[in-house]
This record gives C-alpha cells, structure tokens and sequence, in this order.
C-alpha cells in the first residue's frame, strides 16, 4: 500500500511570534509533497515559523495542520561531542536503515569513527541530514522541517541530498529555510515572508534571483 501524501496547510490569520507579531498568513496556504523553499531576510521569522510549524513554539494566533510524521531539524543542534558518528546513528537510526546510513557517510567521506566533537562544520551538518533522512517512516507521508540545511556543506554533498529529496518528493514534505548560494537556483515552490505577510508562490522557472528582489 502506497503511504498516504504528507499535508501541511497554513489557515489564513495563523500568526507566528514571541512576545508581538512577526508574520501572518494572509490566505490559506496548502503544500504537499516534494521541496518547498521558505525565505526572508534575517529575522523576519524563518525559524520562527519552522518552530512553530514543529510545535516547539506556539502560535500568537490561528491555526494550522500537519498530516505526516514531522520532525525538525534546528540550524544549531548539537550532539554530546565525546560520541562517535557510528554511535549517533545506532541511537537515532532505526537498525534497519544504519546499513544505508553508513554507506551514504562513506560515500560523501564522513568517517563515522570519528568523535562529533571533532568534525568540521560540514560534516557535522552531513550527520544531521543523513540522520534526519533515515528517521523517515517509509509507510507513511513525513514531514521535514529544515533550517539552514546546506550551511558549511561542499556542493557534492548537496547534490547527493537534492537528489533524496526528488526521489522521495511523494512521501516526503521538505520545508527548507536556506540561503540560495547563486542567483539561479530554481525555486518552484516557496514560501516567503514579506513584511509581516506569509504567502506562497509557484513557478517552475521561479529562481532565486527573482524572488529575493521581493523581500523587504
């Protein structure tokens, strides 16, 4: 049985915040599975709403529904420094995927002998992605929620991640908070804060370069 698509819709009026508004949705916003892009310039809430999104932060206002198991990958996590990458997988990896795990650090030569606390930047954030690809539950629809994925990764690396993700577009929902690092990058999915609006625009020839002359 196919597992069921993941959903996330926003409600119009859903407002995100700490201690005043940041940002509203304006309309009623629906995504499904595959890529969707979240840009704004630094906080205006980005990680904000992925919180919020992940229900470690509660809305101000309004509301939303997340059909899929959601799970969140904060910029800043951090894992005890002294445990191995083979150690962080057998404690967050279900013990039927860690093969696959390994072969995909091997591949993108992340030592998984190697203590946390000693990795650089990119190969931390390597452990973070792969850990977070393998926690999807293949029978049903899933929704990641990542902030600031790519920072500190080589372009290798990020090819082989975008490549997951379009072969896992129909059962996975990405929501991903990124700095595009060239003007071209396709964006066809994003949701973007504007001002204190949220919206949501499509376009297959939708890039970066676009869509940033519209933030403010």
């Amino acid at each position: 049985m196919n597992p069921k698509s993941p959903q996330l819709k926003l409600q119009a009026g859903l407002t995100i915040g700490y201690s005043q508004a940041l940002a509203s949705a304006a309309e009623d916003i629906s995504l499904s599975g595959g890529t969707h892009f979240l840009i704004a310039r630094n906080g205006r809430g980005k990680t904000t709403l992925l919180r919020t999104l992940a229900k470690t932060l509660k809305q101000m206002k309004g509301t939303f529904v997340a059909e899929g198991k959601t799970q969140y990958l904060p910029e800043d996590l951090r894992f005890d420094p002294e445990i191995t990458v083979a150690g962080i997988f057998k404690a967050m990896i279900p013990a039927a995927r860690r093969k696959s795990a390994i072969d995909l650090a091997a591949s993108l030569e992340l030592d998984v002998r190697k203590p946390y606390g000693k990795l650089s930047t990119g190969n931390r954030r390597k452990t973070h992605l792969i850990v977070a690809e393998h926690s999807v539950d293949p029978a049903s629809g899933n929704i990641l929620l990542l902030d600031e994925p790519f920072s500190g990764l080589d372009a290798y690396a990020r090819e082989v991640f975008e490549g997951i993700w379009r072969a896992s577009s129909q059962q996975v929902l990405r929501l991903v908070s990124c700095h595009p690092d060239y003007d071209s990058m396709n964006m066809p999915s994003a949701l973007v804060i504007q001002g204190e609006g949220i919206r949501h625009t499509v376009g297959n020839d939708q890039t970066w370069s676009q869509l940033k002359q519209q933030l403010n």
